[in-house]
């Protein structure tokens, strides 16, 4: 859910939008990324927006945004895939608002990034960065104050909209 209407509260109180991460252990062998892009290339109600590959001599880690978490979720158990879950924030960076402002406001709240990925596709045209912190929520709360504005999973691009790509 994007911050456009009234933001979620919980017992710990504002409660940040944030996308679900896949995160696939694959082979380290040639054609399993294609492998893996090809399970979602004919869906009709999912479609990869984000990914980032972290590899080693005999594995690697694919980390993937997709536009449904529910959808996305069936298709890598259909395929067969191992894989683990994540909430990670989805920060939109703007002129006013850049990646260095980005890490210096969540540097003074002593929060960490654990990574960040950029987002293929740009929600509204602006670049956009996936970002793992220690604190989801205080990090969501620092971020939100300073300006910034973050997505939720329907604020994705969903297949055959404008902003989606082949």
């Amino acid at each position: 859910m994007s911050q456009a209407g009234t933001p979620l509260e919980t017992a710990h109180g504002y409660s940040p939008p944030s996308v679900r991460q896949f995160a696939v252990f694959l082979d380290n062998r040639v054609g399993k990324l294609l492998e893996l892009v090809d399970a979602f290339k004919d869906e009709r109600t999912c479609q990869l927006c984000s990914v980032s590959v972290h590899e080693a001599s005999d594995h690697a880690v694919v980390r993937i945004l997709t536009s449904s978490a529910f959808a996305g979720r069936e298709i890598l158990r259909r395929a067969g895939y191992t894989f683990s879950e994540k909430d990670l924030l989805v920060v939109e960076l703007t002129l006013g608002n850049s990646l260095h402002s980005l890490c210096r406001h969540l540097l003074a709240a002593e929060l960490n990034i654990q990574f960040a990925y950029p987002i293929l596709m740009k929600p509204g045209g602006a670049p956009t960065i996936a970002i793992s912190v220690d604190d989801l929520y205080l990090a969501g709360q620092v971020l939100r104050r300073k300006g910034f504005r973050l997505l939720g999973e329907c604020d994705l691009p969903r297949p055959g909209s404008v902003d989606a790509h082949d």
